[in-house]
């Protein structure tokens, strides 16, 4: 499986497109704010000639869907996330106004997913597990086969997830962290939501939040 990675909207958000040799693909955490940033993403897929199946959102925080209504409509797919997100995806036309964000299209879930299942396209799959504690429905995606976790704002290069928002829990992320992540292999590439990508077993050694 291959995974590019684009750098999105003011909150330099990272948003992902896992895609393999059958030339299908899936969107994670369309970022994309500015026509410029969807024209970046549309043309990658319409370059490597890529079919898109879904959009995967690992939470619903703003930054992570502003781009989610323009991918639903230009490639024809549906939106997956975890139930408990649902209260945050509410909000989010609200806070753009409230901050001032312009260019958001609000947009719903087409289906939910939660701990324990696994999505399938072309020859690849993706474990998905619940990891709240930054967000109440927070998932991340594994590919055991290519040793890696997409893991949304979970587990960043030396730092963590923040948790002064709504529904987040200190705890409950510490707790995602250590069962979840911490029980891959060490060598497991994290790929996060922010920031350039970790390893496993380098946070274990020297992350300063899980000492």
């Amino acid at each position: 499986m291959e995974v590019k990675s684009f750098v999105f909207s003011p909150f330099s958000e990272n948003t992902y497109v896992l895609y393999d040799e059958t030339k299908e693909a899936v969107i994670i955490d369309p970022g994309c704010l500015s026509q410029a940033e969807k024209m970046k993403l549309k043309g990658f897929i319409t370059e490597n000639q890529l079919t898109v199946k879904a959009l995967l959102l690992t939470h619903a925080h703003l930054d992570h869907v502003f781009g989610a209504a323009y991918v639903k409509r230009t490639f024809g797919v549906e939106m997956y996330m975890h139930p408990n997100e649902k209260v945050i995806l509410d909000d989010v036309e609200l806070r753009c106004k409230t901050w001032g964000i312009e260019g958001y299209e609000p947009v719903e879930a087409d289906k939910y997913f939660d701990e324990g299942d696994t999505f399938k396209f072309g020859n690849s799959s993706l474990d998905i597990v619940f990891v709240p504690g930054h967000a109440p429905g927070h998932v991340a995606f594994i590919s055991h086969k290519d040793r890696f976790i997409i893991g949304g704002d979970c587990l960043f290069s030396r730092s963590i997830g923040r948790t002064d928002f709504p529904y987040c829990s200190h705890e409950d992320l510490l707790n995602s962290i250590r069962t979840k992540f911490f029980a891959l292999p060490e060598d497991y590439v994290v790929y996060a939501g922010h920031m350039q990508p970790t390893i496993i077993g380098e946070e274990k050694k020297y992350n300063p939040f899980l000492k």
